[in-house]
């Protein structure tokens, strides 16, 4: 019996200067990529991924590079080991990948979106000083009852990424995260850790950039589905341009529930395969489903080291 694949892919915070160069340098195929995207958004690509820059950082640059390479790697993967996953599931931007990987949704298309979506973002928090903080060793409901308590109290603070047991990203207002540091270690926190962001994903700060997103959307999603995607909001398989426009409308401001979509779908899965860069779902996989391999295509030597495998 054939494995049942699931095709997973990385979001904001897996870019580094360089991610995609090897697909570049040995693929006609990557470098045309490279030439419509950069063509559609007006960046050049090249000097986004390959040189020391500022833009790389910024969210509405960062979106589409991190999009791109997850897409290529996945375009060139499919071209040597054609390969109809089970499902398709995305950390937070990785949804917007896994649509494209999906065929909902034309990989120009999906970088002008995603470049939309950052955008409009950081028009959201621009003028807010918001911010995101890393909280290790506190279980969910600890974290998710502090940010209640603290927002009856006045403040701006949500549960924005449920990553692994004991890993949750908060969001909010800057200054709320900073006093609410020492809250959060009474109540469980090892670490609190203030991450090197300018806006708050995933909370009520993004209402304003929904309808937006939602009209950029209507206009480029299809009803071309090849396999179910997991919502990173409710945890459940969709497959129609409708459920997706309005999952998406809802990610914007709702928490990530990665480590949940994880284990909602490790019965039905055999294996995870993360295209792009790093190995960042790869880790937290093997803390939340340990029995499950997860490969990772990244590079070209990983490219051939998953498709060697697979034909074991």
């Amino acid at each position: 019996m054939s494995k049942k694949i699931a095709m997973i892919f990385p979001g904001q915070g897996s870019q580094t200067v360089g991610m995609g160069k090897s697909f570049f340098e040995n693929s006609e195929v990557a470098r045309e990529m490279f030439k419509k995207a950069g063509e559609r958004i007006g960046v050049d690509f090249e000097k986004l991924l390959f040189e020391e820059n500022e833009q790389l950082a910024q969210t509405a640059y960062t979106q589409p590079a991190i999009l791109l390479v997850s897409i290529i790697a996945y375009k060139l993967f499919q071209e040597q080991n054609p390969i109809t996953p089970a499902l398709f599931l995305g950390h937070s931007l990785g949804e917007f990948s896994a649509l494209c990987a999906s065929g909902a949704i034309d990989y120009v298309d999906a970088v002008e979106l995603v470049h939309k979506r950052g955008a409009l973002m950081q028009s959201a928090c621009e003028s807010i000083e918001a911010g995101m903080m890393a909280l290790v060793g506190m279980d969910d409901a600890s974290v998710e009852k502090v940010c209640a308590d603290a927002r009856e109290s006045g403040k701006k603070v949500w549960a924005a990424n449920f990553n692994q047991d004991g890993q949750v990203v908060v969001a909010g207002m800057k200054a709320d995260l900073v006093d609410m540091e020492s809250t959060f270690k009474e109540a469980g926190a090892k670490r609190a850790i203030l991450l090197n962001m300018s806006v708050a994903s995933h909370c009520e700060l993004l209402l304003s950039a929904q309808a937006p997103l939602e009209e950029a959307m209507k206009a480029m999603v299809t009803e071309n589905f090849l396999a179910p995607i997991i919502s990173n909001v409710t945890t459940k398989p969709y497959s129609t341009k409708d459920e997706a426009i309005a999952l998406l409308k809802d990610q914007l401001v709702k928490p990530v529930k990665y480590k949940q979509s994880i284990e909602a779908i490790a019965n039905d899965v055999d294996l995870f395969i993360e295209f792009g860069n790093g190995n960042v779902l790869k880790g937290l996989n093997k803390r939340i489903a340990k029995d499950i391999d997860t490969l990772n295509v990244a590079d070209m030597d990983s490219l051939n080291s998953v498709v060697e495998a697979l034909k074991a």
